[in-house]
């Protein structure tokens, strides 16, 4: 008896053993990640306080999500569209739940610490889970993430409010990670990675981060290719490649919903087709290539990687102490001190350079000598790549080669921001180069002449530059440039730049030497392996943290009654919203289609998004600009309303668009538009356009009450031009939500019904007494029906077939992967070890 028990114990105890053994191996990562929380705590310490960052992108989108979140709550469903901006638009790249997506529960966890914490906290975790899948020491795993975590670029995006973009850029290291994994290590656990945390970054829903994670992976496996063919495994190189399509089509599975919506809505955005028959190289097809490229890094300005006020740092104003603003001063100026920053790069202007760190720029470099094989290839090919493509119109062969020839390229703007493929590489391989060193795997002859070549170049130019600042330019921007600028003023301007450049390459330099300093000590077994690693990690902090602070600091925290107070409604504000009715507002104390502030509590005719309908953007150029200008002119001479009047009722963009209110001034009364068209109207006579061209300049040449502009493609649903008018004869709009309209007509004829909607046909459907009925375009951007004889109900609802099919589909993914890693976890869990 004795003896059978034992035997059945045995199990047990070897199980219960293997999990204190999982246990204990994961305190080492536990006290990680606690050192991660609580760097990240102390940089953002305000938290504490209960405050919160306030940021101008983050106000913005709360502002352009207003409407979204008051019907989530109100009826417990995700609208889809908005009105509040733009006339009408989707929400999907504003707001909106994708609830098919499981995944979005371990979304939470991760950032239950909230922002600003949470985004670099996963950021500091990510990079550490990729250095351990690239087997680097835990320890020294946790000095490289603390360098990558402290990016510059990353505290700067959170300061202007890019959380999306910060929440992709977190997960950018481990999906990269895994895909190394699955070649290098274990394919089947590289591809539960992959397909958990591509998920996690497609969630966070920044396409253009998405896309240059896949670029940097497609340099990797055109490496690994290559290195594959040349070795003779070109099979297993195919074999693997083939199974990793399985991950990616599971992580885009259960991102089905937003990934179908973002391509469906991207038809009709500024980045599709355009119906207008214009020049190709006016961007009929993508964003045109001077706007994409308006944000282009400059040639020389590379050298911020490594000397962070290479380029003066940002736009911000010069501090009191400042030769330029002394020299204002003096010369009774001092008004015109707010016009002059430190920033004079290529850049129209800048929240901050992106600063790899000078100590990671000197070990990348390191490492490009030091490391062998394809990894360093791979890196290093990366991050020039990237670096060239962040020069766009500073580099046009190159980036009209991307822009015509790979494919979505042409869809993204800004292209600086490909940047973040060259601040995941070098870090990467800083680390990995730190990683041959404290391993002896380079002989020390190799790495003591290395070290001189590495500090050299690095060392040597932020020396040259302390040294001679003035081989940096003119320390002038072109736009001070053109301005003429008194020769005091410029004199003062490059005093004042060349020495925030002489300042900030001594700072260079003396961590570079450093960094050196360490490595050489190791070498000559005057530090130990442990303390070195330790050693670097404080350096990284020291480096990256004071520069960070330059950027984002304690002045962007503020307590939520402050920030309450700031979006307190307006006296204009308070007026209109007296006005129950659904109407449009037209806010001229802002640009217009450049701000968000007006979606907050109204429903704009602008509003500010990347991604607005190309459609309503063609008649905001074509015809809402002029009109305002007009309008504005009128304004600024009028000296009663019968002087306004007359220009109010020829302003056939506005009005059709239900105007009803004009904010000139916020703390007074609006102006009210007496000519706005209403939510709905029955014209009198259609105009039938031959082409888009035709019917968008046909606009402003009718009375939108009496004649509605529709394109020929929509005539065979008109049963004539003109239509009999009956004393009669209404349509009034009877109830609103966001993704629903209800309407009664009543019409003694035939009649044609224009909405003051905006058209979209993926997903508004139409419906009369219950029956669906084809919904026309009129007026270039506005919805019209064919209403018959009678008294009867018209219901406009917005249920986009991509959203609803596509949860089902994002559902079905996310069961299929937890299944899978849950059956990879137990079998790993009680996997008995090899005897």
């Amino acid at each position: 008896m004795h003896t059978f028990a034992l035997r059945h114990l045995h199990p047990l105890i070897d199980e219960i053993m293997q999990i204190r053994d999982i246990l204990k191996s994961s305190l080492p990562h536990v006290l990680v990640i606690l050192v991660f929380l609580a760097v990240t705590v102390a940089y953002f310490y305000p938290v504490l306080e209960g405050k919160v960052m306030q940021t101008n992108d983050g106000t913005v989108a709360a502002n352009s999500a207003s409407e979204i979140r008051a019907h989530r709550e109100k009826y417990g469903e995700e609208p889809l569209w908005t009105n509040a901006m733009f006339g009408g638009m989707p929400a999907y790249l504003i707001s909106v739940k994708y609830y098919g997506n499981l995944l979005q529960y371990a979304d939470r966890i991760l950032k239950v610490f909230k922002l600003p914490v949470a985004a670099v906290f996963i950021t500091m975790a990510g990079f550490y889970v990729a250095l351990l899948l690239f087997k680097v020491d835990y320890r020294l795993a946790a000095a490289g993430a603390l360098a990558y975590g402290f990016s510059s670029y990353f505290f700067i995006i959170l300061g202007a409010g890019h959380n999306t973009k910060a929440f992709a850029i977190a997960y950018m290291a481990p999906v990269i990670a895994s895909v190394w994994h699955s070649y290098r290590e274990n394919l089947f656990r590289g591809a539960l990675l992959l397909a958990f945390f591509l998920s996690l970054q497609i969630l966070a829903n920044h396409p253009q981060i998405s896309y240059y994670t896949l670029m940097c992976i497609l340099v990797l496996i055109l490496t690994e290719g290559t290195i594959s063919v040349k070795s003779g495994n070109a099979v297993s190189f195919i074999r693997k490649t083939l199974f990793l399509a399985v991950p990616v089509l599971l992580a885009a599975g259960m991102n089905f919903t937003s990934l179908y919506t973002t391509w469906e809505y991207g038809k009709y955005s500024i980045r599709g087709k355009s119906e207008l028959n214009i020049p190709k190289e006016a961007g009929s097809k993508g964003l045109n290539r001077e706007y994409a490229t308006q944000w282009s890094y400059g040639i020389d300005e590379t050298l911020t990687l490594m000397i962070p006020g290479f380029r003066g740092g940002a736009n911000r104003p010069f501090p009191v102490t400042s030769q330029t603003v002394r020299t204002l001063r003096a010369n009774n100026a001092s008004q015109y001190v707010s016009n002059f920053h430190t920033y004079w790069g290529n850049q129209p202007w800048t929240d901050g350079p992106v600063y790899a760190g000078a100590i990671v720029v000197f070990l990348f470099v390191l490492g490009l000598m030091l490391v062998k094989g394809p990894l360093k290839w791979w890196l290093g090919i990366a991050t020039l790549l990237s670096v060239m493509l962040a020069w766009g119109k500073n580099f046009m062969p190159l980036t009209s080669l991307f822009f015509d020839l790979f494919p979505g390229y042409n869809k993204f703007r800004a292209v600086t921001m490909i940047l973040v493929i060259a601040e995941f590489c070098m870090p990467l391989l800083a680390v990995i180069a730190l990683k041959e060193i404290f391993e002896n795997k380079p002989s020390r002859q190799e790495i003591f002449r290395s070290l001189r070549i590495a500090l050299g170049i690095t060392g040597g130019l932020a020396l040259l530059f302390f040294i001679a600042p003035g081989l940096a330019g003119s320390f002038i921007s072109q736009g001070e440039r053109e301005a003429s600028l008194p020769a005091w003023l410029t004199d003062a301007l490059k005093k004042d730049r060349m020495e925030m450049l002489r300042a900030d390459s001594f700072r260079s330099l003396v961590f570079i030497i450093l960094g050196g300093a360490i490595i050489y000590a190791f070498l000559k077994e005057k530090i130990k392996k442990e303390y070195a690693i330790v050693a670097f990690g404080l350096l990284f902090v020291a480096d990256m943290f004071p520069v960070n602070k330059r950027y984002v600091n304690n002045d962007k925290f503020v307590t939520p009654s402050a920030v309450q107070r700031s979006s307190a409604p307006t006296v204009a504000d308070s007026r209109i919203l007296q006005d129950n009715s659904v109407y449009r507002v037209l806010n001229l104390t802002v640009s217009p289609f450049n701000d968000a502030s007006t979606s907050l509590y109204h429903q704009s005719v602008g509003g500010y998004h990347g991604a607005k309908m190309k459609r309503y953007n063609e008649l905001i150029d074509s015809v809402l600009y002029p009109e305002i200008i007009r309008l504005s002119n009128t304004l600024q001479k009028a000296e009663s309303f019968d002087q306004i009047s007359p220009v109010l009722v020829s302003l056939p963009g506005l009005n059709m668009l239900n105007t009803k209110y004009i904010i000139l001034n916020r703390e007074l009364p609006p102006l009210t538009n007496p000519y706005a068209a209403g939510n709905a109207w029955m014209p009198e006579k259609a105009v039938l356009a031959a082409d888009a061209n035709e019917e968008l300049s046909a606009i402003s040449k009718t009375d939108p009450l009496k004649e509605a502009v529709i394109v020929k493609k929509f005539g065979d649903l008109l049963p004539g031009t003109t239509f009999k008018t009956n004393p009669g004869d209404t349509v009034s709009l009877v109830s609103y939500k966001a993704n629903e309209l209800v309407y009664n007509s009543r019409a003694g004829n035939d009649r044609l019904a224009v909405f003051s909607e905006i058209w979209y046909p993926a997903g508004w459907k139409a419906f009369i007494d219950g029956r669906e009925v084809p919904i026309m375009r009129a007026n270039y951007v506005l919805r019209a029906l064919m209403i018959p004889p009678g008294s009867h109900e018209i219901i406009f609802r917005f249920r986009p077939a991509s959203y609803y099919t596509g949860e089902k589909i994002s559902y079905a993914s996310s069961v299929i992967f937890i299944l899978l890693l849950a059956g990879y976890l137990l079998r790993s869990l009680f996997k008995k070890p090899a005897a």
